[in-house]
């Protein structure tokens, strides 16, 4: 169980993100989220139904007079956005945070002998540069909050284990690569301020961003030893368990949650 703390879940407006942020409210967690798009209806409910509190920061575009500002944008691929977000998120959640979990992230369907520098570096500022300094970030507000039940949640993938057949995704499986490989190290940094630090490595999962590849659905399935493509929900347990004291002896590890993909 996690009631009473609070979480902080980037890439929440949707997918494993919104499972995630919905899974630790059911527990008792307050959450918020960053993310640069709109939150789906589901979302919405989370306080209600769970009856925590939530917060949702986002990237607008708002108009002053003939001046176009930016209020409340937090698109972590933004050293300066990234910052004014948990600044935000600071003053209206008392310094609180005890779980955190940087989800954010986008992939490209190209062959690695077109992948453009400009490609790369998107994905790289999102999965790589993006998360970690969400995580600085995260772990310097629990430390000063002096929380006991720190937890980080690197959200990586079985791209980071295995060439995806399927997929067209050289430059993805680098960026999880670097997120399962920079787990370790950083849970040892953590250690003392008691903040554990692992990673959830999903496999195929039913979400807007692999809705772009609908050619290659039913092959996902075969490549499963279950026969089916995750839901978000499915992923949602492993990072639950993460975030509670069930898994106060793990860090620095992975948990895969690919219905097998990675082992046959």
């Amino acid at each position: 169980m996690s009631k009473g703390r609070t979480a902080l879940v980037t890439g929440g407006a949707r997918g494993c993100g919104l499972a995630f942020a919905r899974g630790l409210a059911e527990a008792g967690a307050n959450v918020a989220v960053f993310d640069v798009v709109s939150p789906d209806d589901a979302f919405n409910a989370i306080e209600k139904d769970c009856g925590v509190r939530t917060a949702f920061y986002r990237y607008e575009n708002l108009r002053l007079g003939n001046r176009v500002t930016n209020w409340a944008r937090v698109d972590i691929s933004s050293q300066e956005s990234l910052e004014e977000g948990f600044t935000k998120f600071q003053m209206d959640f008392d310094n609180a945070l005890d779980i955190c979990v940087p989800c954010a992230g986008i992939n490209r369907h190209l062959p690695f002998l077109e992948f453009t520098y400009k490609d790369h570096q998107d994905l790289l500022s999102i999965n790589v540069l993006g998360l970690y300094f969400t995580a600085q970030l995260a772990a310097k507000q629990m430390i000063s909050n002096k929380t006991t039940h720190g937890s980080i949640i690197l959200v990586a993938s079985m791209a980071s284990h295995i060439a995806v057949r399927s997929q067209l995704c050289s430059a993805y499986c680098g960026t999880k690569g670097a997120v399962k490989s920079m787990c370790p190290a950083i849970a040892k940094e953590l250690a003392e301020y008691n903040i554990r630090v692992n990673t959830i490595s999903p496999g195929y999962v039913r979400t807007e961003m692999t809705a772009s590849f609908p050619h290659l659905l039913e092959g996902w399935k075969s490549e499963a030893m279950n026969g089916r493509i995750a839901d978000p929900e499915d992923i949602m347990g492993a990072c639950v368990f993460l975030a509670s004291d069930a898994s106060s002896y793990m860090t620095g590890s992975d948990i895969v949650v690919d219905g097998g993909v990675t082992r046959w």
